[in-house]
């Protein structure tokens, strides 16, 4: 483990968000006994909000626009972190942290910025016409050495890209070894047999030393072998074994009987 354990202090008494959350007020601390620990809950249970307070305790790197110490989106939940004291086995600078809008956003805004290296290179070719090609290449420079920098980490093109593929390319080239890994949602731009590769991804990374905190709604990744599964229930965290969760009892009786659960679509 990298990160050991959470502890909370204690919080403001205030009804304002994130602090009325039932998750928030009862939780006391979380032991991270387990380099893939999952965070299970419906939409608005405050799993994300707990990530998201999580990656700014700790001041990971995002993948996104804003870091954490500066992105509006997380004004709330910087007050809860401050709330938090973690407890490190060894303390590193590396992993980062992922929400799933925020990975679409930053594939946005890549290739923003390489259509713009394009503009930039056009220009200069317009503006230079007349002098040497030395003095073309050298004004080019910069330009082409961006983006010579974004395809050596990204590929050429990923908006071409599926979602899946994308986030592959995104998700390799920022992966290294014993680093700390926080994903909101990861799922959002995988199929269910990109969920699988992810998996393995995971594994070959925990090889490596790395640490992942993860909220997900997918019982393919909440498969991952030994992992440690928190699931928000009766406004607690609770360790719940795979096989009791509410996502995965649900899923399971919908995939062996589906019509039982839209029979009422046919009647209208």
């Amino acid at each position: 483990m990298l990160l050991q354990s959470l502890h909370m202090t204690a919080p403001p008494k205030t009804e304002q968000y994130p602090f009325h959350l039932a998750l928030i007020q009862n939780l006391k601390k979380i032991e991270f006994t387990n380099p893939i620990s999952f965070l299970v809950g419906e939409n608005g249970s405050g799993k994300s909000t707990l990530l998201e307070s999580i990656a700014v305790a700790v001041n990971s790197i995002t993948i996104g626009n804003e870091p954490v110490t500066t992105d509006p989106t997380l004004n709330a939940v910087r007050q809860l972190a401050a709330c938090m004291k973690l407890h490190w086995k060894y303390k590193r600078n590396r992993g980062f942290f992922m929400r799933a809008e925020d990975f679409f956003n930053f594939v946005k805004q890549q290739e923003k910025t390489r259509t713009e290296m394009f503009e930039h290179i056009e220009e200069v070719k317009e503006t230079y016409k007349d002098r040497s090609p030395y003095a073309q290449a050298l004004a080019m420079q910069p330009y082409a050495r961006s983006l010579h920098e974004i395809n050596a980490k990204y590929g050429e093109n990923l908006d071409a890209n599926s979602h899946g593929e994308s986030f592959f390319e995104v998700f390799s080239s920022r992966l290294v070894p014993n680093g700390l890994y926080l994903m909101d949602e990861p799922e959002a731009a995988l199929s269910p047999m990109r969920q699988l590769a992810f998996i393995v991804m995971l594994q070959d990374a925990v090889k490596d030393g790395s640490q992942f905190i993860i909220a997900t709604h997918s019982p393919i990744l909440l498969a991952y072998p030994g992992a440690k599964i928190l699931e928000v229930k009766n406004d607690q965290l609770q360790e719940t074994p795979y096989d009791q969760l509410e996502h995965v009892q649900f899923t399971k009786s919908f995939l062996e009987n589906p019509q039982r659960f839209l029979r009422h679509l046919q009647d209208d």
